[in-house]
């Protein structure tokens, strides 16, 4: 499938992370008509998309440390509560693109994800490919699995999306989220908060040490781990495009699926 994309569509972009279980159900529906409109634009775009869970399974992984590892009688109901949250947000998302007349099918991740030390080792991609090949576009999100050192933990989508490369090859992958690209530092916090339109491996030290100096620690170290997650998924494959970009904006989510020279937000590159 030459012009596969994945998609994934943030928790932070698609819920109220501020209060718990809430959906920003205009951002939802105006994302879904823009993926759409792609879909119209180049009829030619096969998708895979994924969702993070944002107010909806952090909230309750948090709260009883499912990440870390899952043992106890009570920790073992925090991973089922954990991924019975993670669908809920799933049920919305999917009817909301449904009613954009998209043809999703939802996968639920963690009946086949398998971790050893929070590595996913097993994961949907049978399910994944034989959906794309009926005309489907499968919808999964970041989900509890089991794992064989910690008994469960949680994988993220961009774990997910990391498992499948290799079996499905997608040309670009678009992550969307609160904010247009990478930053600086925060720009929600920061005003002087600088755009970095382009990263490759060979900037990607010097931005790293950009961020460690910033002010705001948490923002930065976060921001430093998911672009070496980005720029690892871009070495990953031959002519991979990652495009970070914010879903706030209306229609940079088309743009970042239809592809050319005038991206937004930023992208990273693997060489």
């Amino acid at each position: 499938m030459p012009n596969l994309i994945f998609l994934k569509l943030g928790g932070s972009l698609i819920t109220d992370k501020r209060q718990a279980e809430t959906p920003r159900l205009d951002v939802l529906s105006r994302l879904a008509e823009e993926i759409a409109a792609a879909r119209r634009g180049d009829p030619t775009v096969r998708l895979v998309i994924g969702h993070g869970s944002g107010s909806f399974g952090h909230v309750t992984a948090a709260r009883f440390g499912t990440r870390q590892g899952v043992h106890t009688p009570e920790e073992w109901l925090g991973f089922a509560a954990t991924a019975d949250a993670a669908a809920r947000l799933n049920r919305i998302v999917t009817a909301t693109l449904l009613a954009a007349g998209l043809p999703v099918w939802s996968i639920q991740p963690g009946a086949t994800l398998r971790c050893v030390d929070g590595r996913v080792v097993a994961g949907p991609e049978e399910s994944v490919r034989l959906a794309l090949e009926r005309g489907l576009i499968p919808l999964v999100h970041g989900d509890v699995a089991l794992d064989s050192v910690r008994g469960g933990t949680i994988a993220s989508t961009e774990e997910i999306f990391e498992w499948l490369l290799p079996f499905l090859a997608p040309r670009r992958i678009v992550l969307a989220g609160e904010v247009d690209g990478v930053f600086s530092a925060d720009p929600l916090r920061f005003a002087q908060a600088q755009p970095i339109p382009a990263i490759t491996p060979a900037n990607l030290a010097s931005l790293k040490a950009a961020f460690g100096a910033s002010h705001g620690t948490d923002v930065t170290g976060g921001m430093a781990a998911k672009i070496g997650q980005a720029v690892e998924m871009a070495q990953s494959l031959p002519d991979l495009d990652v495009i970070i970009c914010g879903g706030l904006q209306p229609g940079h989510v088309t743009l970042a699926l239809l592809g050319g020279d005038a991206w937004p937000g930023t992208k990273v590159s693997g060489s």
